[in-house]
């Protein structure tokens, strides 16, 4: 059956390089727009549209999330000098308010700290601890979906072949011959569902990498400052 399919791919192969090779002059004078219809129309409108899809609400979670961890990156050196100078000059309250009115999961933190300040360090640090776990899940929220959609969109592309060899074995048990005139309908919506399935998931990945990059980054600053934080705190009871 492996050896069959690696056949059939093969005659599909050369029959796409000499119907490329024949159409390359009408091919450069169609507009690139044009030619990304014609090729979703050709791999079957209802596998190319549920990829479309995927790609299309994978990008639209992965900018969403670009954006809220934009936001969420603080320039924590800044706030913890703040809060210490506000901790001297005004006490807890007004390192209350300094959090407040910063934007981020580290000020955030920082504000839960401060909350439990007349129950101790420990508690304090009880706090933080349990606060930078919400903090890191809202952070990696959507992350999953992307996840999904990298997985799903080769998945859809890989069905398409399957109905597109189908098809084209359907042509073949008909005319009672497997010439590439045959087969070339099955073929070409094999392939095509196929390479856009992957092109959605390798371009869902890079985001998602990037996210996760951009995650761990923001992180490590919450872990750093958190301990800064405690440091400062017990410098100030002191």
């Amino acid at each position: 059956m492996v050896l069959a399919v690696l056949g059939f791919m093969c005659i599909s192969a050369q029959y796409a390089v000499a119907q490329s090779a024949s159409d390359l002059t009408s091919q450069v004078e169609e507009p690139i727009h044009q030619q990304l219809k014609t090729k979703f129309i050709e791999g079957g409108p209802e596998f190319m549209a549920a990829i479309l899809l995927c790609l299309i609400i994978g990008l639209a979670l992965a900018i969403e999330r670009i954006i809220y961890l934009s936001l969420a990156s603080t320039n924590t050196k800044k706030l913890l000098d703040s809060v210490e100078k506000a901790l001297k000059e005004k006490g807890v309250e007004g390192a209350k308010d300094v959090c407040r009115n910063t934007k981020g999961p580290v000020a955030s933190i920082f504000y839960q700290g401060l909350l439990h300040m007349d129950e101790g360090i420990e508690v304090v640090e009880k706090s933080i601890t349990s606060y930078g776990s919400v903090q890191m899940s809202q952070l990696e929220k959507g992350l999953s979906w992307i996840q999904l959609f990298i997985a799903v969109a080769p998945m859809l592309g890989f069905l398409g072949t399957v109905v597109g060899m189908v098809v084209a074995f359907d042509a073949i048990a008909k005319a009672g011959d497997i010439s590439p005139n045959i087969v070339a309908d099955g073929m070409k919506i094999a392939l095509i569902t196929t390479v856009g399935g992957l092109i959605v998931a390798i371009i869902l990945q890079f985001f998602y990498n990037y996210l996760l990059s951009k995650i761990d980054s923001i992180v490590i600053q919450m872990e750093d400052a958190s301990i800064s934080m405690v440091d400062i705190l017990v410098k100030s009871q002191k």
